[in-house]
């Protein structure tokens, strides 16, 4: 059954190869980044993005959530910190799948197109 050892598994790997994975991966992280700011296209996304955000209501939601939180804390005991992690998990939630799902179809389209291995 193929050439593994015994008792290997795919999923066993070395702390070299996974730091090794993890640093490739930073390292496609920001030349994607990097691809993105220079030909304009992030902006593009984050403007698609706003303008699908506004279409749901996905602000009046997360302002409406805030003000909810802030009531059962007491005004006096929320802060910055506290509010940010109150509300983040929520706005995740609040956006909807397929506008995550377009965003990363248009983000898998543009790396196709820009950036090589």
């Amino acid at each position: 059954m193929g050439t593994s050892s015994p008792g290997y598994s795919p999923g066993d790997c070395s702390d070299e190869t996974k730091n090794n994975n993890i640093y490739r991966d930073a390292q496609m992280k920001a030349i994607l980044n990097q691809k993105l700011v220079e030909t304009g296209e992030r902006e593009q996304l984050q403007e698609w993005l706003r303008a699908k955000l506004i279409e749901c209501d996905w602000k009046d939601q997360l302002q409406a959530h805030c003000r909810d939180v802030i009531q059962a804390k007491g005004a006096e005991h929320a802060n910055v910190d506290n509010l940010v992690s109150e509300i983040t998990p929520k706005g995740r939630a609040l956006i909807p799948n397929s506008f995550k799902e377009e965003l990363l179809q248009r983000v898998r389209t543009f790396l196709a197109q820009h950036v090589t291995p």
